[in-house]
């Protein structure tokens, strides 16, 4: 059955107060065009979840949709820290749950396997754990080893309502390929109630089914695919395109104030009915076709 649909009912599906988690790594495969439709209909109160904080949740946090952040720190890398995110936390506007992230993917993984909790070393003695000891109600706890008696840290379980992932490659059913790194993705599909998946290319079932290994999301998980290339500028997808250096500059420069963060949101958001509209208005496809990968190198 084919889960094909456009970004915007895909959002639609989306209430106010979800949990969701993103796909996104610091400046890679962010889900920038999921992000700005999430703005454009206002969706509000939501939390947002994420192994490594990326530009995706600094522009819905910037943008007031997020209430709460549960992540593992992040920044853009060189283009630097995400601020609007720093500024949200700094006037107490954000509720912030930080882990390391390595602990964010032990949370996806019991999830995932519907554990009550899953036991970790990692945090034991960092000042991430004194700051989650203090959060109520409980996010951390101690269990006695039945078999060593050794004391030992858990974790309560990470369960969003919705995942949203960006692939270079799926079907109509949502079966997809995640190419390059993965980070906690597969463990963020199977955790979370619903995937919605947005894909570079959309191919056929039977090719999918050539390359089994390739499929970390399958289709019984999704709820919605949506086709839309260039559908993470100006962040990079692995063997499609690479990020976007200067506009992630362009951003990362309006974002430090509320004032050129507004600027920045009616400039390529607010004043543009659709992802399409947007990629026009940065050059189009002339701008775009200097970002496509090398097909040997795949950046």
């Amino acid at each position: 059955m084919s889960k094909v649909t456009t970004l915007e009912d895909a959002v639609s599906s989306i209430p106010n107060g979800f949990h969701i988690a993103l796909s996104g790594f610091a400046t890679a495969r962010c889900n920038i065009a999921f992000a700005h439709e999430v703005i454009r209909q206002k969706k509000r109160q939501l939390t947002v979840s994420q192994c490594v904080g990326a530009m995706e949740a600094d522009l819905m946090v910037g943008a007031g949709v997020v209430d709460r952040i549960i992540y593992g720190g992040g920044s853009r890398g060189r283009s630097g820290q995400h601020y609007c995110i720093n500024r949200a936390i700094e006037k107490g506007e954000l509720i912030t749950e930080e882990f390391s992230s390595l602990s964010m993917t032990f949370r996806y993984l019991a999830g995932a396997l519907g554990l009550p909790f899953i036991p970790i070393r990692s945090l034991n003695g960092s000042d991430i754990l004194k700051q989650l000891e203090k959060i109520d109600p409980p996010l951390v706890g101690r269990l006695q080893d039945p078999f060593s008696g050794e004391d030992w840290l858990v974790l309560k379980p990470l369960t969003p309502d919705v995942s949203v992932i960006q692939v270079q490659v799926a079907d109509e059913e949502g079966n997809a390929w995640i190419l390059g790194p993965t980070w906690d993705n597969e463990e963020q599909v199977k955790a979370s109630d619903r995937t919605i998946v947005i894909t570079e290319k959309l191919v056929s079932t039977e090719t999918i089914r050539r390359f089994p290994e390739r499929t970390l999301v399958h289709g019984f998980r999704v709820s919605h695919v949506v086709h839309l290339p260039f559908s993470a500028h100006p962040s990079s997808v692995y063997g499609v395109y690479d990020f976007d250096k200067e506009h992630i500059n362009l951003y990362a420069q309006a974002s430090r104030t509320p004032e050129g963060l507004q600027e920045y949101l009616d400039t390529y958001v607010y004043s543009v009915k659709d992802h399409w509209e947007f990629l026009e208005k940065l050059g189009g496809m002339k701008y775009l076709e200097k970002l496509r990968a090398d097909p040997i190198l795949g950046y």
